[in-house]
């Protein structure tokens, strides 16, 4: 199988929130220190607006890696919408805990760097006084679902409406 970079896969055409698929497949497969430019995800995106509604939807929000559509992220857990925005908002990038990592899919080098197990690039863990703070790349986690992910999701959202014992 031929390497795109550091991915056996190029980025999927239709990413979420606007995001640009040629600055996402130089950051994505072809970068292992470089960025997005700061706040790229409040002033180039629609991901604001869309992640709020996702979220009163959901209760939470699902970033897929840009090149496989594997989960990579959810968020927010452990604090509001309003605590991980406003974390994202002040470090430039969108801001991950460690109770947000999809770990199966996440690994973190021991020299910060953040990536998907199928080599895409996603940022960096920069710790902070609340622990490990990994600064993400909007355009690295903007893929949409496989559909067997999409299967999946709808399949454990029907069985929680199914087996909810509070309604």
């Amino acid at each position: 199988m031929e390497m795109l970079g550091t991915s056996d896969r190029p980025v999927q055409e239709d990413l979420r929130w606007s995001c640009d698929v040629g600055l996402a497949d130089k950051i994505c497969n072809f970068n292992r220190h470089g960025a997005e430019r700061l706040g790229y995800f409040m002033m180039a995106t629609s991901f604001g607006k869309e992640a709020r509604v996702e979220y009163e939807d959901r209760g939470e929000i699902t970033f897929y890696d840009s090149n496989t559509g594997k989960p990579l992220f959810v968020a927010p857990r452990g604090r509001s919408f309003d605590s991980f925005w406003s974390e994202s908002v002040s470090h430039g990038w969108p801001s991950f805990r460690d109770e947000e990592v999809v770990w199966e899919n996440v690994r973190c080098l021991p020299d910060g760097e953040a990536v998907s197990v199928d080599g895409t690039h996603l940022g960096h863990n920069l710790p902070d006084f609340g622990g490990s703070r990994y600064c993400i790349n909007l355009v690295s986690v903007a893929g949409r679902p496989t559909q067997q992910q999409q299967e999946d999701e709808t399949s454990a959202t029907y069985s929680e409406k199914k087996y909810d014992t509070k309604t």
